[in-house]
């Protein structure tokens, strides 16, 4: 099934980093917001790593300088999966950068990583930081230490 990316990049001005994904999950498209699954590690990871309970995501974000978009602006997708994904049209970061203090770009998952590489990289000429899927069809043993461990490496680039 053809899907439009219907979410809104979120960023301002002080943003120093950008956390791509591949395309929102269907629960994302039905909530209107990033990672929203219930079962999506994203947020509680994030938490962990700030050591704060985040109740507001979107001040949140801004006050860590963090930045939410993804890789694809429209594709074809069954359900949520990724290994699905055909027909790449991959969203314009330009606007975004032009706009922000972005000098860093994660990406959540192989996927997103490797479509960032091949529509994007030559665009922006930033070479993207791969982190682990926060997605609960990414559920290996020790997942929530490793996601923790990878994804403090964001807190470096919003600290500076």
């Amino acid at each position: 099934m053809d899907v439009l990316h219907t979410l809104a990049p979120i960023y301002d001005e002080n943003s120093k980093v950008l956390i791509l994904g591949s395309m929102p999950s269907v629960k994302s498209r039905e909530y209107g917001f990033y990672y929203a699954h219930p079962k999506n590690r994203f947020w509680n990871t994030l938490s962990r790593v700030y050591n704060e309970e985040i109740t507001d995501k979107l001040e949140f974000l801004k006050r860590h300088n963090i930045a939410l978009f993804d890789v694809i602006k429209s594709c074809e997708i069954i359900g949520s999966s990724d290994s699905s994904i055909k027909n790449v049209i991959p969203n314009d970061l330009k606007p975004i950068l032009d706009n922000s203090n972005i000098k860093t770009i994660f990406t959540t998952g192989k996927k997103a990583y490797d479509l960032y590489n091949k529509y994007i990289f030559k665009e922006t000429n930033i070479k993207a930081i791969l982190l682990p899927s926060t997605s609960p069809a990414n559920s290996p043993k020790g997942i929530e230490e490793r996601l923790f461990n990878e994804y403090k490496k964001i807190k470096e680039f919003t600290d500076k």
